[in-house]
């Protein structure tokens, strides 16, 4: 499981969030793979005085919050994937984009009526 929450500024952003779930999307499904059809992106826009960082307009947070059991390897392959593939496909520097995983053990989710550690997933969190 993998949800993503996306911040940065509405007047850049507003108008390219497909293309930008597009690209997280695309590295979520190449490092740990996901399926193609599991997209939960929350875009979080903020007006320009909401977002203060020593950044250019155009910056990016990702937040991914995810199911513990990945390895160092993947998270580290997601992050890769970001910065090979994410910043490059929407001209972003890469000062200009920051990704940040945050595990939680599947018992602390509701999903489905039920208790994460409960779901059968049709793909493996153990990469």
């Amino acid at each position: 499981m993998a949800q993503v929450k996306v911040y940065g500024r509405r007047d850049v952003w507003s108008t390219r969030r497909h293309e930008v779930s597009d690209a997280i999307h695309a590295a979520l499904v190449g490092a740990w793979g996901l399926p193609e059809d599991k997209r939960f992106h929350r875009f979080l826009l903020l007006d320009a005085d909401d977002l203060v960082a020593p950044r250019s307009p155009a910056y990016l947070v990702v937040e991914i919050v995810c199911f513990t059991g990945r390895s160092r390897a993947a998270r580290r392959a997601l992050i890769a994937a970001f910065f090979d593939s994410v910043g490059p496909a929407l001209g972003l520097d890469p000062d200009d984009l920051e990704v940040v995983i945050v595990e939680s053990p599947p018992e602390n989710w509701g999903i489905r009526g039920r208790s994460g550690d409960e779901l059968d997933l049709p793909y493996r969190v153990d990469v």
